[in-house]
């Protein structure tokens, strides 16, 4: 969602530009689609509107986070987050808005769970509060806090709702933090503590688990610039380091599910890949994506489907380099079984011989199109073009888009609509590239949506809205907007047009 920091080089490619046998993707020729049956009389059969259908059993879901959505920051046990320390900062996050409230989740469950039934999910992903659990990071569970993700995980399934439980979504217990954060590699063990203990409870009713949500953003934005919460900046030799602690944390989490499931359970993670796009493709751009891929995602999914740390990444930061044992780096690549990619928006490289690494980042020009967040640039082929190079790069065998989704500048009419068309616009053409992506072989299982809910947006507060439904936040009354309908639609169909 932010910007990477990570380069890396990668085999040039010489005379036609194509790839080595060893790292060429495979044509990108798409196949036509099955055609999609629509039974209601007088109105057009969904082949005939060109309608793209997805694989049979494909997961559509929406996704949430526990300090976004859930409030209730002072009951069941909670202790403090570090957000609840950053945003009550002044001058932290816009108007001064906290998320003390947000959503009021933690009391709505059940309206919300409802409102996914009604949409039609298969699966929904929601992140637990650390802190909930363990209200000082470590030491003695807190009950109340696990009884309470029972009660959301039980809720689900009797609504027929797969649970997809993300363990880490940013809001670090301030107890860590005062500690010294991911700076402190014991923050990275007490992590593996808590995934352990948490599989050890749930793992009855949670089968797929992620161990993080995008690692990239929470150390650059939180002990690089600044911007989100601990608000810290750190310089690069620090940042490096504790980016490191956190990427061996995730492979210490995934290690320590595996030790403490009662059954047999799928674990991943939720990253943020820099979804990079070639500028055309043809084979040197289609080349210079490849390696940009990498090069770009080194310190982040690179390292975690590889075990190493690029030489280019490692020669470029020099003495600002991580350090690292033999026995981090084995455990940072623990063998996960899905990947989990966030994708929002592209960016475009092109071909430079000039270049060491082969390849250049293209600027965005001030007149390219972007939704309420000037961050999501619109470019649908990063929903192409992410799932399909990780999956010819990394050979992954499962991949899920753990969040897609776009803000815009909601306003709701007298009688209770909100007509969204610019986040349907956004949604058709991201969710048509997917297909494409499927088609082209790239093995992606399931959809979770950027956001079920307008909800708390970190540093930009109440004033980015993401949901597909409208929360008033001073009454907390929900109004599905015509989003909700149109992503009703897709998955009633299982195809979008």
């Amino acid at each position: 969602m932010t910007e990477h920091i990570s380069r890396r080089t990668f085999a040039r490619l010489l005379g036609a530009g194509a790839l080595s046998a060893a790292t060429a993707p495979p044509s990108l020729a798409v196949e036509s689609s099955p055609e999609v049956k629509h039974d209601t009389p007088g109105v057009p059969s969904y082949d005939s509107l060109g309608a793209l259908k997805f694989p049979s059993g494909f997961l559509w879901g929406a996704a949430t986070a526990s300090y976004q959505v859930e409030g209730a920051v002072k009951e069941g046990g909670r202790g403090t987050s570090i957000w609840d320390v950053f945003s009550h900062a002044p001058g932290k996050t816009a108007n001064g808005e906290t998320g003390d409230i947000a959503d009021d989740n933690y009391h709505r469950n059940g309206q919300d769970v409802a409102l996914m039934k009604d949409l039609g999910l298969k699966t929904a992903r929601f992140s637990m509060a650390w802190s909930r659990i363990f209200p000082d990071g470590s030491g003695q569970p807190n009950q109340a806090g696990l009884d309470h993700y029972r009660d959301l995980v039980d809720t689900m399934l009797q609504a027929g709702i797969q649970p997809y439980c993300t363990l880490y979504h940013w809001d670090l217990p301030q107890a860590l933090q005062d500690k010294g954060g991911w700076e402190n590699p014991d923050t990275a063990r007490a992590f593996a503590d808590y995934a352990g203990f948490v599989a050890s409870k749930l793992s009855d009713r949670v089968r797929h688990w992620m161990t993080m949500n995008e690692i990239h953003t929470f150390t650059v934005a939180g002990y690089g610039s600044g911007l989100n919460a601990p608000g810290l900046q750190v310089g690069t030799k620090r940042l490096n380091q504790l980016t490191h602690y956190a990427v061996w944390g995730h492979g210490l989490g995934v290690q320590a599910i595996r030790a403490n499931t009662k059954q047999s359970v799928q674990v991943g993670l939720a990253e943020d890949a820099k979804a990079i796009c070639p500028v055309i493709a043809t084979p040197e751009h289609i080349a210079a994506a490849h390696t940009a891929y990498q090069e770009e995602n080194a310190q982040f999914l690179n390292v975690v489907m590889t075990g190493k740390y690029t030489e280019r990444f490692l020669k470029r930061m020099g003495t600002n380099a991580p350090q690292f044992t033999p026995e981090e780096m084995t455990a940072i690549a623990t063998p996960i079984d899905f990947v989990g990619l966030n994708v929002y928006t592209p960016t475009w490289v092109r071909a430079d011989s000039s270049e060491e690494t082969g390849y250049r980042i293209v600027p965005t020009p001030s007149t390219y199109p972007h939704m309420e967040s000037p961050w999501i640039n619109l470019g649908p082929e990063a929903l192409f073009w992410s799932p399909t190079l990780a999956h010819r790069i990394y050979n992954v065998k499962a991949i899920y888009i753990t969040e897609n989704g776009a803000s815009a500048q909601d306003t709701i009419t007298s009688d209770d609509h909100v007509w969204d068309i610019g986040r349907v616009m956004y949604l058709r053409n991201y969710i048509s590239q997917l297909h494409r992506a499927i088609q082209a072989g790239a093995p992606v299982k399931g959809y979770f949506l950027w956001s079920l809910l307008d909800n708390y947006e970190w540093a930009d507060g109440y004033s980015k809205r993401f949901g597909i439904t409208f929360v008033d936040f001073e009454t907390q009354k929900r109004i599905p907007k015509l989003s909700s309908q149109f992503y009703k639609s897709i998955i009633a169909a299982n195809a979008v047009a």
